[in-house]
């Protein structure tokens, strides 16, 4: 008798069904110990059909793709969004920036223009500004971190990389491929999430940490554009 152990790994595909299945057979004992015996002869039992569906059950659709890149036009890294059950998978991948935590959201428009102008503030002017505040979502009045454009800060390691995987149910198709676009923008600072305890701040986050959690400048930005 061979145990075997099976593995489903999912993985998105661009522009179609993911569906990634790793199966092992794992030879682990046998019921014979002769030379006629599987583990004597090194043979492995082919896995059953039945095992293989339930194996391939995870399905998910990747439908659109960010290309990140910084205010001089370099490219910075890809940001994957996919329909899986639960909500939209975000697989956010960044090359050449500096170490640390960064802030990392979904911006209202599909503008990444390197010196723009605030549509909030027609005043100021900056890198990537053009592509508005963080995604709100259904609720108009929600603060950070409560916009549906707001996601876990990434990490960048000290060779300049960086990637997180995510799943929400705050962002849907519609919201990022809406009419004006959306935006993903990767900020200078880390995304302290609105969380500033009372022995700091007794009167609780100011404007700017309600907004946007104290990330500071736009250093990379990628229009979110459909996958065809």
């Amino acid at each position: 008798m061979t145990p075997r152990t099976i593995t489903a790994i999912p993985r998105v595909r661009r522009g179609s069904t993911f569906v990634a299945l790793s199966a092992a057979a794992l030879l682990a004992a046998s019921c014979g110990t002769g030379e006629d015996s599987p583990a004597a002869q090194g043979e492995v039992t082919p896995q059953s059909e039945q095992t293989t569906e339930q194996a391939e059950s995870s399905e998910g659709e990747q439908f659109a793709v960010a290309e990140l890149v910084d205010p001089e036009g370099q490219p910075r890294g890809t940001v994957e969004f996919a329909e899986v059950e639960g909500g939209t998978l975000v697989t956010a991948r960044a090359t050449s920036l500096p170490p640390g935590f960064h802030g990392l959201h979904i911006h209202t428009t599909g503008l990444c223009e390197p010196d723009s102008e605030n549509p909030a503030d027609p005043g100021e002017r900056g890198a990537f500004l053009s592509a508005g505040g963080h995604l709100k979502g259904d609720d108009d009045e929600a603060v950070h971190p409560e916009h549906a454009g707001d996601l876990p800060p990434l990490y960048v390691s000290g060779d300049g990389t960086g990637e997180i995987v995510t799943l929400t149910d705050r962002l849907d198709r519609d919201q990022l491929l809406d009419a004006d676009g959306s935006a993903v923008m990767i900020h200078e600072n880390s995304d302290n999430l609105a969380n500033i305890p009372e022995r700091y701040a007794p009167d609780g986050p100011d404007e700017d940490t309600r907004s946007a959690g104290d990330g500071g400048s736009r250093i990379a930005c990628g229009v979110v554009n459909e996958q065809s």
